[in-house]
């Protein structure tokens, strides 16, 4: 049995998420499907390095593949992007030891959302971004994003039914750039919570329009109640754009 790692792309927004769902469509899925053409029926299916929500993008995403049959990692690339649709794209491939796990030897992830903040929507990056008109103060938001930064209990920031064993996550980097009308909030953290980024954007953007709509931050994230924080933000305007390894990372097309 040999184990290669996939780095690969995907526009999310005809899909379910990476990970097999019920009577939908996910990457996994599709890879895996890619895979038992390739490789044999008994292949069994790809881990992820996170799973990611129905129309969540990943300029990167990191994936485990095992087979009995040897390949030449140029080769399995292009015979995977032959049989997978063109919203999903291998970009690299190399082998590993079998030992290794895509999810919990990884090291940190980071993620951007992208918000539109002009009058009038972009028809063009309908499917890439959260249309916000009420007009926002990069350097505001990111004072109101700073307490966000270090070692914390981010249970107020995570959605119903995530299942972790802990909510604590260690979080390095929580910032806005604007770039003319296209808002950009990105934050890297050594994990993530189910929802955790769109929260914490829709959170800040709530502090930033009303700013006494909402506990300070510092007592949003004490009181570790999802009530206390703001929106969440809808799913088109993530993207994973970072994975890091303890001696690899892998960076968005």
């Amino acid at each position: 049995m040999r184990q290669y790692l996939l780095s690969i792309c995907f526009d999310g927004t005809d899909f379910h998420g990476w990970q097999y769902q019920p009577n939908a469509v996910t990457v996994q899925e599709l890879l895996h499907s890619a895979l038992k053409l390739l490789c044999g029926s008994e292949v069994p299916p790809p881990l992820g390095c996170s799973r990611t929500d129905a129309g969540v993008h990943a300029e990167v995403f990191c994936c485990t593949v095992r087979t009995e049959k040897e390949w030449a990692c140029p080769a399995l690339v292009r015979a995977l992007n032959g049989n997978l649709p063109r919203t999903v794209r291998v970009l690299g491939c190399e082998e590993v030891a079998l030992d290794f796990h895509p999810r919990y030897d990884c090291t940190g992830k980071r993620y951007r959302y992208q918000l539109w903040n002009a009058a009038a929507e972009n028809p063009f990056l309908l499917r890439y971004s959260y249309h916000e008109r009420f007009p926002l103060d990069a350097q505001r938001l990111n004072e109101l994003a700073q307490p966000l930064l270090g070692t914390h209990d981010f249970s107020a920031f995570c959605a119903a039914g995530a299942g972790t064993k802990t909510s604590v996550r260690t979080v390095t980097r929580a910032d806005f750039a604007r770039r003319g009308d296209l808002l950009l909030f990105t934050v890297q953290a050594d994990g993530f919570l189910y929802n955790m980024v769109r929260i914490m954007a829709g959170t800040l953007l709530q502090c930033a329009k009303a700013p006494h709509s909402l506990p300070p931050i510092e007592q949003i994230i004490a009181g570790r109640e999802r009530k206390n924080a703001g929106v969440t933000l809808p799913p088109q305007g993530l993207f994973l754009e970072w994975v890091g390894y303890q001696d690899r990372e892998y960076k968005g097309v």
